[in-house]
């Protein structure tokens, strides 16, 4: 009796995780540091392009370096942020004989 309860239970467990199915994809974007959010928004205004992503940053007491992708294509930027909010070195890091 109990492996037969035990059996339907599982089943029914079964059925109603198979009728979770998550298809979509989640839109919310990852928290950003301060210092992701300076060069983002010091890059954008540089470039004149709205469009950015962070593609990769690095830590450093000294600045964290932010390396930013700019337009459809992903151009990478590079920004250095500092804890007051500023920023330096931003600089394109692709090829710009290939723009």
């Amino acid at each position: 009796m109990i492996n037969k309860v035990m059996m339907i239970s599982g089943a029914t467990c079964f059925v109603l995780l198979a009728a979770c199915d998550d298809t979509s994809t989640s839109s919310a974007p990852a928290e950003l540091t301060p210092a992701q959010q300076a060069c983002l928004r010091d890059v954008a205004k540089t470039t004149n392009n709205s469009q950015v992503v962070v593609l990769s940053s690095a830590f450093s007491e000294a600045g964290t370096q932010v390396t930013v992708g700019v337009g459809e294509d992903r151009a990478p930027w590079n920004c250095i942020a500092y804890s007051d909010g500023a920023t330096a070195g931003i600089e394109f890091l692709g090829d710009e004989g290939a723009l």
